[in-house]
């Protein structure tokens, strides 16, 4: 009678722990599941955000276009296509606050907000410069 018990228990205790894996593995695959699609949401977010950053620097470089060339050739005022973001945010920083010298570009960075001097140094830097002219 005993060993009829120890091989019932043993035969129970084989179909409770494959039922337990069963599980184990099924909360596995939704968490992986899950972590799959948080992932390409979060990814899809990030270039959308991406995209609105990069078409917001074009319409704001626009602006920008009525003086400095946006094709990399410099005619009398500097171009501004392939600056270092840094050095562009620097630089409009600068004509902010009236460290530099230039009326217009003043009154320009003193309309533009922070968020979007970084938009447009981004949207700037990863413009081809071209072919200088003299």
């Amino acid at each position: 009678m005993t060993a009829v018990r120890v091989a019932l228990f043993d035969a129970g205790s084989k179909a409770h722990s494959a039922a337990k894996h069963r599980r184990t593995a099924k909360a596995l695959r939704r968490q992986i599941i899950v972590l799959f699609v948080a992932t390409g949401m979060l990814l899809l977010t990030a270039s959308r955000g991406m995209a609105e950053d990069d078409s917001r620097g074009a319409q704001l470089a626009a602006i920008c276009a009525s003086c400095h060339r946006l094709d990399g050739h410099d005619k009398g005022i500097p171009s501004i296509v392939g600056l270092d973001q840094k050095e562009f945010v620097d630089v409009m920083a600068a004509f902010k606050s009236g460290q530099r010298s230039s009326q217009i570009m003043h009154a320009i960075a003193l309309s533009l907000s922070d968020g979007e001097i970084v938009a447009l140094a981004a949207y700037l830097a990863a413009q081809p410069t071209g072919t200088k002219q003299r």
